[in-house]
């Protein structure tokens, strides 16, 4: 997996990026934890989501927010993370300017700022965001939520608590031409520490169903 740096918004962003096997591959770009509390690039899930989507033939890039690992910048409320993302967005499509398809995943802080590059970039067809942070950030931004996707959540979790993630869920399925799928994981907690095959089980059954030539879900 090449190391890579790419210009952002505060100075260059360090990432991680598969190239695409195929002209007019798809793209899919993986968002980190929060980075006040330890996340980067190379946190277990994140790589996990970053192998299933290589492992599919996707042009994939993880990468550091500002002020993480050799990223540039100091952390900026989600704010600048927004525009980071965006930014790294730009930097692999100007590589695969082809790609028919985008894909966001993101877990917990990483998931709120894929939701949100979700409603500036209509070019994103699907998203998996797990664990997002319902109880602490405000997600009615998602109005309408422009795509399908999954949300994954730990029933045991202590940081995002279920509630929220379920009430988040009900909001977005009272929308009409999407669907939103919702998986709970028993017993996961933030961290899905003895979960994460669990975690990564629904993520696959997920993406084997919409990535499925006969899929309804556009």
């Amino acid at each position: 997996m090449p190391a890579v740096i790419f210009p952002g918004p505060e100075g260059r962003l360090e990432g991680r990026f598969q190239p695409a096997p195929r002209p007019r591959a798809p793209v899919a770009m993986i968002l980190h934890p929060h980075p006040q509390a330890g996340g980067t690039m190379n946190d277990r899930i994140t790589q996990h989501l970053y192998k299933t989507f290589v492992n599919r033939g996707f042009a994939t890039l993880r990468f550091n927010f500002r002020g993480v690992g050799r990223s540039q910048g100091s952390f900026d409320n989600g704010i600048g993370e927004l525009s980071d993302a965006a930014a790294a967005l730009d930097w692999v499509q100007s590589i695969h300017p082809e790609a028919q398809t985008t894909w966001i995943a993101g877990y917990s802080f990483g998931a709120l700022i894929g939701m949100q590059l979700l409603m500036r970039r209509p070019e994103i067809r699907g998203f998996i965001s797990i664990a997002p942070p319902a109880n602490m950030y405000d997600f009615s931004f998602l109005a309408p939520c422009p795509a399908s996707g999954i949300i994954v959540q730990g029933t045991a979790d202590t940081v995002v608590t279920p509630n929220a993630v379920q009430k988040l869920v009900d909001k977005l399925r009272t929308q009409k031409h999407i669907t939103i799928h919702h998986d709970e994981i028993p017993r996961a907690n933030h961290f899905f520490e003895h979960e994460t095959e669990d975690l990564m089980r629904s993520v696959d059954n997920y993406l084997d169903m919409r990535l499925s030539p006969d899929c309804p879900i556009k």
